[in-house]
């Protein structure tokens, strides 16, 4: 590891310990030659994934672009964002769990869904009503009813 303020490639660890996501591994290193001190952090190495867009085109996966998604579903409903972030986490587990590289658009969306149902309905119906396209008050009030099948 080079050193930051001297470019010297040896250091020692002087201190390891686990961030508190416990996703990453938190290193204090010591600069060989200048003695300064800095922190380096080493996590896992993924393989990265490829969203197949509706129309074909293809884009790396946005963590971010979904968070900001299911935040948007659930605008101005009583969600926390860590509960957001937590179903964000879950879902991108299960895709590189799932041995796929290339991820339709659609089965991102229906994780999505899962998680939202759970979280909160309304937040689900907004987000379904985006994700399937509803063309008129017929399709919608279906989604409703099964939901409410569901629920019984």
């Amino acid at each position: 590891m080079k050193c930051p303020y001297c470019s010297c490639d040896e250091s020692k660890v002087i201190d390891s310990r686990p961030t508190d996501d416990n996703e990453r591994i938190r290193r204090r290193r010591e600069c060989i030659e200048c003695r300064k001190r800095f922190t380096t952090y080493e996590i896992v190495e993924t393989v990265p994934l490829t969203v197949i867009k509706k129309g074909g085109a293809r884009e790396s996966f946005d963590r971010q672009k979904l968070f900001n998604s299911l935040r948007r579903a659930c605008d101005k409903r009583a969600v926390p964002l860590d509960a957001i972030d937590q179903a964000v986490d879950a879902i991108e587990l299960a895709l590189q769990n799932s041995m796929e590289r290339e991820i339709p658009t659609e089965r991102i969306g229906q994780l999505a869904m899962e998680h939202l149902k759970v979280l909160d309905e309304v937040s689900y119906i907004r987000f379904a009503s985006v994700y399937r396209e509803f063309k008129d008050l017929h399709s919608f009030m279906e989604e409703l009813e099964t939901m409410l099948k569901m629920k019984k």
